[in-house]
């Protein structure tokens, strides 16, 4: 995919969550989440922070939380859960869906695995059996790296990620085997649902 057509794909994305978070029942969005601590609602508030928060902001809120980034979009996450509706943090994502909002590193690419990432926070967790369209996927796959790895916690060492519906895998060693999507979660650190991986390492990536 060039420039263009990522960034159409992280249009489409964030109209695409926007529409699965507009049917979420309240018991839905107070779901616990992937992302460990927060529900399916800090999770929607984060994925909009970009849009709202300008970078002098950023900036401000990063010094308050003395430099971590971890403490800082957690805060907000919290913060801007609390203050809006269901329906607002759904429309963040809609109306913001060709915001050219980037991570700091990474580039579009990453800005689309944000997106395809996040979602899959909620979608499966939730058990909703989205899928995540290939060409978005492969991308996403495309930011797995060891830099990464350590910084969203992913302990790889000895493991070798291979997908049973792409032709993709990552690192070396025993084999854990799955859909290319619960792949690249793993690789960001995320503990699944029990029935999505296979391969004697999964009891490590399995939670509760």
């Amino acid at each position: 995919m060039d420039l263009m057509d990522i960034r159409r794909a992280i249009a489409a994305e964030r109209r695409e969550l926007a529409a699965v978070l507009d049917g979420l029942t309240d018991e839905q969005w107070e779901a616990p989440s992937l992302c460990a601590g927060w529900r399916v609602r800090e999770v929607a508030a984060h994925m909009s922070m970009g849009f709202r928060y300008p970078l002098p902001a950023v900036l401000w809120e990063l010094a308050k939380a003395r430099g971590g980034l971890h403490r800082m979009t957690d805060r907000l996450a919290r913060k801007d859960a609390a203050a809006a509706s269901t329906g607002e943090l759904a429309a963040f994502l809609r109306d913001h869906a060709q915001h050219p909002w980037k991570p700091p590193v990474g580039g579009v690419e990453a800005a689309l695995g944000h997106d395809v990432i996040h979602g899959l926070d909620i979608t499966v967790a939730l058990g909703l059996g989205r899928r995540v369209p290939e060409d978005r996927l492969r991308v996403s796959l495309g930011t797995v790296n060891p830099r990464g790895l350590k910084f969203f916690g992913a302990d790889l060492d000895g493991v070798r990620l291979r997908a049973d519906d792409l032709d993709w895998s990552y690192g070396s060693g025993a084999e854990l085997t799955g859909a290319a999507q619960d792949l690249l979660l793993v690789a960001y650190g995320r503990r699944l649902p029990p029935g999505h991986l296979r391969g004697e390492p999964r009891g490590r990536f399995v939670g509760a």
